[in-house]
């Protein structure tokens, strides 16, 4: 082991007890202390005189105290009164000890530093960090003064002098810490060199350009930020390397039962399907396991997209499967490939988590041996107890909601025979460029970009919760000409108790308001087959005003309702609600969405209304929520990796990642070897996640 891959413990002064605060930080070994950055610089490197100080402004001072007392306020505190030539400073104390007093008794020589504030007696320090001077006077610091992320227990000197201790150490044996960026390519990708650049860091000399190392874009920070995130491109162009090793089935086109297939249909296939399609044939006649991510906004027609490609699947004599993250759209895909592939004469089997007894066990034998030719499920599918005859295709639905694990999962579901499948993957939630670069580098990425024709785009109006009782009359209107509605209560803190009740009291209040209209209600806690009878009696025009929480996000497609009210929309992301939006609008209709609000909102919440008042486009939709919200929560906790990078800033960063690819690309072909350790440099234990050992 060489000295930076040591436990922080080798370091002086490190105990136990310290070594459980560094813990807490993720600063396990002396290379980690390394690679944890500033969060920004102070300005140690030249003393400021009194009479130029401003407030707000953090600075060293130097001079001499001319008085030193205790003074009653509404807190007790130490008051000493410090004077250069140029003008008078207030340095105040509230924690303070007779010894301090005593220090900093009238005449001493003091260096202080801290932050200028407007107080009581003009300019005013609050607990400085100071020093007696003496008649020596010790040099002002060489470098500006790092600030790090820190945790309770642990001040900025201890860990300064942590740091400190690291880079002394990466001084006396430089290749304990080696630039896994070749020099060709660190010479043909124009980047400095790795150690310059956290010496740069941790050190920054006077005349660095504290506002480029503030704001991010400084060349050091630029060069730490691409590689890892080419550590990130590199462990999941690993995963799809080690999935892709494995043989998959050559299926054909299935030309024949798709023109079949075809014929049934009420409407024909727009250009950018049949685009997509001929991508995804492409890739099924290849003997390498396909990996396809499927964009399309909200009723573009990519579940039609994913029965084609399946009917390549049985027409190669193999099985295919889709999977939902909820029963309710489970049951829906359930219902079409029913209504499409029976009259194919293709059985189709149905699993999921409330399917118990007989029933169960018969459909997982139908699966076992072959009878099943297409599965339709939950993540019930990836259950141990599940085998398929021959899995040739894997479908899955709503990729955010399933983390990379359970893609690497699915190879064992097909490993019968030696072949893994090929895994097509589709989202309604239209992904930022810069994510799909990053969260998705293990995937080939298609877009389904162009609705079918007769779909009216929704107005979109956005009303204070004051005009609660025009919302209700507009509903009356809507179901009185026959149309249908729903009635969206949103998240109430987090808690699915409360968002239930709430839905419950809205039933109540809006039944009052509207005794003439079927009313039904949805919720995350009824259980799944009343769920499914309420979803049926709306799409069968039993019910006329459905209020539901936001369990109805994906998948519901009920083309007579043309009116949304979405309650509370300030607690949603923009592109939860542009998902909820797409529940209408399905039919020829005219079709509303109103966003009830309750005043007074934020800025960032006006701005976001905004954006979903201006524009149906879920691509324009997606690139706003990731500007305002960030991709931690755009990516949802289950890519929990790309929301925890150390350095790197997905928004900040994104012009790197054409840079990041190209350089993946190359040492992926030219230094393969250097992957590995890049890899667990910057992931650490979470390279296990992405099929790294």
């Amino acid at each position: 082991m060489n000295s930076l891959q040591a436990p922080v413990t080798s370091l002086k002064g490190v105990g136990d007890a310290l070594a459980l605060k560094l813990a807490r930080l993720r600063l396990e070994t002396v290379a980690d202390l390394l690679f944890h950055l500033p969060l920004r610089y102070q300005d140690r490197t030249r003393i400021t005189p009194i009479g130029m100080l401003k407030a707000g402004q953090e600075a060293v001072v130097e001079g001499e105290v001319t008085a030193c007392d205790v003074v009653k306020g509404r807190r007790r505190s130490l008051l000493v009164r410090l004077r250069d030539g140029a003008g008078i400073l207030s340095l105040r104390f509230f924690h303070f000890s007779p010894a301090q007093q005593q220090q900093l008794r009238p005449g001493a020589q003091v260096r202080a530093f801290g932050e200028a504030r407007a107080g009581a007696t003009g300019l005013e320090m609050y607990h400085p960090e100071y020093r007696l001077t003496g008649n020596a006077e010790p040099p002002v610091e060489e470098h500006f003064t790092p600030v790090y992320p820190t945790t309770e227990g642990l001040n900025q000197p201890r860990l300064r002098a942590l740091v400190q201790q690291a880079l002394a150490q990466l001084e006396a044996d430089p290749q304990a810490l080696p630039d896994m960026i070749p020099e060709p390519l660190r010479e043909r990708f124009r980047l400095p060199e790795l150690q310059r650049c956290l010496h740069l860091l941790h050190q920054p000399p006077p005349d660095t350009d504290l506002a480029r190392l503030a704001s991010g874009h400084h060349p050091a920070t630029r060069r730490l930020a691409l590689e890892e995130l080419l550590a990130h491109q590199l462990s999941l162009r690993e995963v799809r390397r080690r999935i892709q090793a494995d043989g998959a089935p050559v299926l054909p086109s299935g030309r024949n039962l798709q023109a079949r297939f075809l014929t049934q249909l009420p409407f024909s296939l727009t250009g950018a399907q049949r685009r997509v399609l001929d991508e995804i044939a492409h890739d099924l006649a290849c003997p390498a396991p396909m990996l396809r991510l499927v964009q399309g906004d909200v009723g573009s027609g990519k579940t039609v997209v994913a029965a084609m490609a399946a009917l390549s699947a049985l027409s190669g004599n193999c099985q295919a499967a889709i999977m939902a993250p909820t029963e309710i759209l489970a049951e829906q895909h359930y219902r079409n490939f029913c209504t499409w592939f029976e009259p194919l004469g293709i059985d189709v089997a149905w699993l999921a988590g409330k399917l118990k007894g007989k029933a169960r066990l018969d459909a997982k034998a139908a699966i076992a041996d072959g009878r099943a030719q297409m599965v339709v499920g939950t993540h019930a599918l990836f259950q141990g107890d599940v085998h398929f005859h021959r899995l040739g295709l894997a479908i899955i639905d709503e990729q955010h909601r399933f983390g990379v694990h359970q893609r690497l999962a699915l190879r064992e579901k097909g490993e019968a025979g030696g072949l893994t499948p090929h895994q097509l993957i589709m989202t309604a939630t239209p992904i930022p460029r810069t994510l799909a670069m990053s969260a998705y580098a293990d995937l080939d990425v298609s877009v389904i970009d162009e609705l079918p024709p007769g779909r009216t785009p929704v107005k979109t109006v956005v009303v204070p919760d004051e005009r609660r009782p025009e919302v209700v009359e507009r509903i009356r209107n809507a179901c009185s000409e026959g149309r249908q509605a729903y009635w969206v209560c949103t998240l109430i803190e987090e808690s699915e108790v409360l968002q239930c009740q709430a839905a419950e009291a809205t039933l109540e209040e809006l039944t009052q308001g509207l005794p003439e209209l079927a009313i039904g209600l949805v919720h995350g806690r009824m259980k799944a087959a009343e769920k499914a009878e309420v979803m049926e009696a709306f799409k069968a025009g039993e019910v006329d005003l459905l209020v539901a929480t936001t369990v109805i996000e994906v998948g519901v497609d009920v083309p007579n309702a043309s009116l949304m009210i979405i309650e509370n929309p300030e607690r949603l992301g923009l592109s939860q609600l542009h998902q909820l939006r797409g529940r209408v609008g399905r039919g020829s209709t005219e079709s509303f969405c109103v966003l009830l609000y309750h005043p007074p909102l934020t800025n960032g919440t006006r701005k976001r209304l905004g954006v979903m008042r201006e524009t149906t486009d879920g691509f324009r939709i997606a690139e706003k929520d990731l500007e305002i919200r960030g991709p931690g929560e755009v990516l949802g906790t289950r890519q929990t990796g790309l929301a925890q990078m150390k350095v790197a800033d997905l928004e900040r960063d994104a012009d790197l990642l054409d840079q990041v690819s190209a350089l993946a690309r190359t040492m992926q072909e030219q230094a393969p070897e250097a992957a590995p350790e890049l890899i667990r440099r910057w992931l650490g234990e979470e390279a296990g996640r992405y099929g790294q050992v």
